[in-house]
């Protein structure tokens, strides 16, 4: 691996283009797609199956929700204009790529359920494969373009996330949205996957990244629609980008490193310095995606662990009285968890059952409180019937999360044996009787107790879609999934789910669409 340095350059033009971290990327990229690349490792594509399978379940159980259903008529409209498919529809309803792509990324973000990566930055990963998957299907590229393509995303995402070692770029840090790193992702995926130049590349990522910053107002009070809605304008952004570029255009550079550039104007400052670590052509083996996690709740994913531990306490809670004999809820977590979706936040929306979901699922205190009430996570019950059930409003109340220097520290080590996104939750009745757990990661953690295989992608596809689905449209969709990469069976048209046993909702008023 090589760790490169990324700072702002004092006058324009000190940069050449081979010195900037955008053509680094490019490059990465473009030398993936060469004859002479390695060869990926069978873990690695079995692990983009089990992706796509992900994404096909999540985004199928959230096929009717409002914005999932705005999203949908934007790419109807385009119907018969390309050769991308859209999630719950025909197989054989073909639509414009980057039209597909929005309305499919938006779909899988909207359950909150998708994989993650959390490092200097927050991501999910997954966010790239609706668009690779649409323009695979419009450009009848073979399936490996397509494996490589979500792969050397994955790979640029997590490197632009971080590494370890004070690797990353942090955006979070100056309310910049997460936004940038996955349309750089994409661009570098969409570019090694249709087996362009690194000069190309290196473009169409300067038009992404520039085109995709926005703030975090996104993720704070009443978040609304705009947080599930980020994939599918970065997916756009990006597919537009590569197009830009394929056709000689120049996007505007250097995108990182320029005088008035993201870094200097937007982050850190004229003055700052990013490590960022990517692979060497040839010699590394591409393997980020292996170090992303899964979700197996509906839910942010610092509270992954939380949900977890707070449903191993609960029959404890029970032998104590129950939920009315609980007097407070004290969570010991790191500086994110405390003051991102904890009391910290200093956000009284994440503590009001009216909030809409996009708020509730970033209150940690919703999440334990809610566990505690039902004794398990369900991506549409526990969500429902909120606004007048007054003990789980008490009882959201009695719960206070606190920063904790361990699990800060644990939360930023680069050591797998040590790095933790939970917390400790101490819960204290009326007599005086305190229990206690800690959960360092999520059972479906690569480290946790029960670390996810096949068969848990698919227990969650089928469970997901159950009464959306029919058991032949699971079986086939896959089998698709199955033969990706095999050039005699694969059918690239067949990895997007039909809800064949439930009609597909219209957009309740008329918009421009």
């Amino acid at each position: 691996m090589i760790t490169h340095t990324v700072q702002v350059e004092n006058t324009s033009g000190d940069l050449q283009p081979e010195e900037q971290l955008a053509w680094k990327i490019a490059h990465l990229a473009s030398e993936s797609a060469k004859p002479h690349s390695q060869t990926l490792e069978s873990d690695v594509k079995d692990m983009v199956r089990n992706r796509i399978i992900d994404n096909a379940a999540i985004a199928i159980a959230a096929i009717n929700e409002a914005p999932v259903v705005v999203a949908r008529t934007k790419a109807l409209r385009s119907e018969g204009s390309g050769g991308a498919t859209v999630y719950g529809l025909a197989t054989n309803r073909r639509f414009s790529p980057e039209k597909a792509a929005f309305a499919n990324a938006v779909a899988v973000r909207y359950l909150d359920q998708d994989d993650t990566y959390l490092a200097a930055e927050y991501s999910h990963p997954d966010d790239n494969i609706s668009p690779l998957l649409a323009v695979a299907q419009h450009m009848n590229v073979t399936g490996l373009d397509l494996i490589r393509g979500i792969v050397i995303a994955y790979e640029i995402q997590v490197a632009l996330v971080g590494t370890g070692n004070g690797t990353g770029i942090s955006l979070h840090e100056y309310k910049v949205d997460h936004m940038t790193h996955i349309a750089a992702a994409t661009a570098s995926g969409l570019g090694s996957m249709l087996k362009l130049p690194t000069e190309q590349i290196y473009n169409a990522i300067n038009f992404a990244v520039h085109n995709s910053i926005s703030s975090r107002q996104s993720r704070k009070g009443k978040i609304g629609s705009q947080k599930e809605y980020v994939p599918g304008y970065s997916a756009e952004i990006a597919i537009d980008a590569v197009n830009n570029a394929m056709q000689g255009l120049m996007g505007p550079n250097p995108v990182y490193e320029g005088v008035d550039s993201i870094i200097s104007r937007f982050l850190a400052g004229p003055e700052s310095k990013y490590t960022v670590q990517l692979a060497e052509p040839d010699k590394d083996r591409l393997r980020n995606i292996m170090i992303t996690y899964p979700k197996e709740h509906s839910f942010e994913y610092q509270g992954q662990a939380i949900i977890d531990l707070a449903m191993q306490l609960r029959p404890e809670v029970f032998q104590n009285g129950g939920l009315e004999e609980i007097n407070t809820i004290e969570l010991r977590t790191s500086h994110h968890t405390h003051h991102v979706i904890g009391t910290g936040a200093n956000d009284p929306e994440k503590i009001d059952l009216r909030s809409p979901r996009g708020t509730l699922d970033h209150s940690i205190m919703f999440a334990i409180a809610r566990t505690l009430e039902q004794g398990e996570w369900h991506h549409e019950r526990s969500y429902q019937n909120l606004k007048d059930n007054k003990r789980l409003s008490g009882l959201i109340k009695k719960i206070v999360t606190t920063f904790d220097q361990q699990w800060e520290d644990r939360y930023h080590s680069t050591d797998p044996s040590i790095q933790a996104f939970g917390g400790e939750i101490r819960i204290t009745f009326r007599n005086g009787t305190v229990i206690k757990g800690e959960k360092a990661v999520a059972n479906a953690h690569v480290y946790g107790i029960t670390p996810w295989g096949r068969k848990d992608y698919i227990k969650k596809f089928t469970d997901l879609t159950d009464n959306l689905v029919s058991k032949s449209e699971q079986t086939r969709l896959l089998s698709s999934v199955k033969s990706l990469g095999n050039p005699k069976e694969e059918n690239l048209h067949g990895l997007t789910a039909i809800a064949d046993l439930n009609p597909l909702v219209n957009a309740g008023s008329q918009g421009l669409y």
